[in-house]
């Protein structure tokens, strides 16, 4: 697989995360290291990026926190989805797969 692109498409960090918490809930470092596993190191999210982004999402409603111990047994604030945070997910979905079918339509055609 090659190298992680540093650069996610603009509005794809909500929908990664929402997507990594909807099988449960996670710490942050845990939701970024889910992220990499799961695309194959073709996805790195930075700190600078995740932390404000979780941040955000808690305000809005999406997520809910909690502290808890994390596997090493740190102090960690574990996030999880929320009901609203599911039908951001759902609209988030739709969006992104929406947008992805509009690139392929131009790339057959150009």
């Amino acid at each position: 697989m090659p190298p992680a692109n540093p650069e996610l498409l603009p509005g794809t960090l909500y929908l990664l995360v929402l997507r990594t918490l909807r099988a449960g809930p996670l710490h942050g470092y845990a939701i970024a290291k889910r992220i990499r596993d799961v695309s194959e190191q073709g996805l790195e999210i930075e700190d600078g990026s995740l932390y404000p982004a979780l941040n955000r999402m808690l305000v809005k409603g999406w997520l809910a926190s909690e502290w808890g111990t994390s596997e090493n047994n740190r102090k960690a604030r574990f996030y999880r989805l929320t009901a609203e945070g599911r039908k951001q997910l759902a609209r988030e979905t739709e969006s992104f797969e929406r947008m992805v079918s509009s690139i392929q339509r131009v790339l057959r055609t150009a």
